[in-house]
C-alpha cells in the first residue's frame, strides 16, 4: 500500500497485517501436509491462515497450536506483500495444491488477498476476516478506507526503495520502528512489539493502491473478527465490511490490530466456528 493510500486509509488493511511474532519456532505448519491426499467426506476441513503486510506466518503461530490441538491440518503459506495481483495469483495457485474443504483465513492484507484468490475455488468453504480489509470489485484498500477516518498507523509508515533483478525499482513500506508498539500492537509487551519491529516484512507500496478484481466474500459465508482497538485498520470500517458481506458471525474483542497475536484463542474460536458451520467436524 503506498504509503499514501495506507496514509488515507489508517491502518486499515494497510497494515495488514499480522505481525510478525517472534518467529520462535513452531513451524506455521507441518512439513507433512499431504497436500495431495483426497480428504474423506466428514474429514475436517484443512485451515489456510494468510497472514497480512508487515509479518510472515509465524504471526499465527498461537492459532496454528490451538488448531493442531483441535485436530485440524493447518496451513500457513508465505504471502510475499508484493501487490494483489502477485499474491492473489500465488494463493490462487496454493489453495489448488490442497485436496478436500478449506476454511480460509486472512488477517488485515490478507483479507484482500484471500477475497481475490478464492473466487472460484469450490473447495473454499468459508472465509474469515480477521483485523482485514475486504474491499469489493474494483475497490482498493486506499479507496475503501477513504470513506473513514484515517488509522493511526497510517501516519507512521516508513518508505524504503527497492530494485529488483531485472532491474526494475519499487518503493517499500516499513512500519516505522518506534512506533509500532503504539500503533500496531499495544496490546503486546513493549519487548514484543520491539521483535516484531525487527523482523517487518515489508509491503510493496502498490498493494496500497491495487484494486481486488474478484470479491469471493459475495459467493462464500464469511466470518468476521473486529479488534475494538484496532489503530491499523478502523473498526468501524471492519464493521461496515462485515455488514456489506452479511457475516454470518461478527465478534468483536478487546484488542489491538494483532489479535491473531494477542487473542489467539478468539480468533481460533471463530475459525472453529466456521469450520464446524461448513458441515465438517
Amino acid at each position: 500500500m503506498p504509503a499514501h493510500g495506507i496514509l488515507k486509509s489508517g491502518k486499515g488493511m494497510t497494515v495488514l497485517v499480522v505481525v510478525v511474532l517472534t518467529a520462535v519456532g513452531v513451524s506455521a505448519a507441518p512439513a507433512s501436509h499431504g497436500l495431495g491426499k483426497a480428504a474423506p467426506q466428514n474429514e475436517k476441513p484443512s485451515i489456510v491462515l494468510v497472514h497480512g503486510a508487515f509479518a510472515d506466518a509465524s504471526s499465527w503461530n498461537g492459532v496454528v497450536q490451538r488448531l493442531q490441538q483441535d485436530g485440524y491440518k493447518v496451513y500457513a503459506p508465505p504471502n510475499t506483500l508484493r501487490g494483489i495481483p502477485q499474491d492473489s495469483t500465488y494463493l490462487n495457485s496454493f489453495l489448488k495444491s490442497v485436496k478436500g474443504p478449506i476454511v480460509l483465513v486472512g488477517h488485515s492484507y490478507g483479507g484482500e488477498v484471500i477475497s481475490q484468490a478464492a473466487a472460484g475455488v469450490d473447495n473454499v468453504k468459508s472465509l474469515v476476516y480477521i483485523d482485514a480489509i475486504m474491499p469489493d470489485k474494483g475497490e482498493s484498500f486506499a479507496s475503501l478506507s477513504s470513506k473513514f477516518p484515517p488509522a493511526p498507523l497510517s501516519k507512521a509508515f516508513l518508505t524504503v526503495p527497492f530494485r529488483n533483478g531485472d532491474g526494475t525499482t519499487g518503493t517499500d513500506v516499513y512500519i516505522q520502528p518506534n512506533t509500532l508498539h503504539a500503533t500496531f500492537a499495544q496490546d503486546l509487551s513493549q519487548q514484543q512489539a520491539s521483535v516484531m519491529a525487527s523482523t517487518q516484512r515489508p509491503i510493496a507500496q502498490s498493494a496500497f493502491t491495487d484494486k481486488v478484481n474478484q470479491a469471493a466474500w459475495h459467493d462464500k459465508p464469511v466470518y468476521v473478527l473486529v479488534g475494538r482497538q484496532d489503530r491499523g485498520i478502523d473498526p468501524s470500517l471492519e464493521r461496515y465490511e462485515a455488514k456489506r458481506a452479511h457475516a454470518r458471525k461478527t465478534v468483536e474483542i478487546n484488542s489491538s490490530h494483532v489479535s491473531l497475536v494477542s487473542h489467539p484463542q478468539a480468533v481460533t474460536d471463530l475459525i472453529v466456528t466456521a469450520a464446524r458451520d461448513s458441515g465438517h467436524h
